[in-house]
């Protein structure tokens, strides 16, 4: 079973894309230093807007994707959900290298954290670019192959 779901988000001059074992996403209009694991605000979705059968996927401990895309840039991070996420948080969602869960966690486990994103998408969104986010969740792993034509079908 597969669900997919999308977003906005919109850069800031003060996205820095360095924090090592997170990365986030805000409805939030303002973003300051201290947000180094922010990679854009004004997200049109917080993790409680996120569709139900893409929670219910994922609170099955099945396997998550949320795909960046700005332009022809593409960046794909992988992770996994869990039996204990709540998906509750208004303002927010954050996937997170580590196995820490809290209201706004959409993924554990996950690849990578803001450091590790293409640095042509972090300097675009520095830049004030607009990014659409996709998240996929499926009861199965997915190769990247399979997770980019499912957002070309969809």
């Amino acid at each position: 079973m597969i669900a997919i779901d999308s977003l906005e988000i919109y850069g800031h001059p003060n996205v820095l894309g360095k924090h090592r074992s997170t990365l986030e996403f805000t409805k939030e209009d303002y973003l300051t230093l201290r947000g180094d694991c922010i990679l854009g605000i004004n997200s049109t979705k917080a993790i409680v807007d996120l569709k139900e059968e893409v929670k219910e996927i994922l609170r099955e401990n099945g396997y998550g994707y949320v795909v960046i895309k700005i332009d022809d840039t593409v960046d794909i991070i992988s992770g996994r959900g869990n039996t204990q996420m709540t998906f509750s948080n208004k303002i927010k969602m954050i996937i997170r290298k580590s196995n820490f869960i809290s209201d706004s966690t959409l993924l554990i486990y996950s690849d990578k954290a803001a450091v590790d994103i293409k640095r042509e998408i972090v300097n675009k969104l520095r830049q004030g670019s607009k990014a659409k986010v996709f998240i996929i969740a499926s009861d199965v792993p997915l190769k990247n192959e399979e997770i980019l034509r499912i957002i070309i079908n969809s």
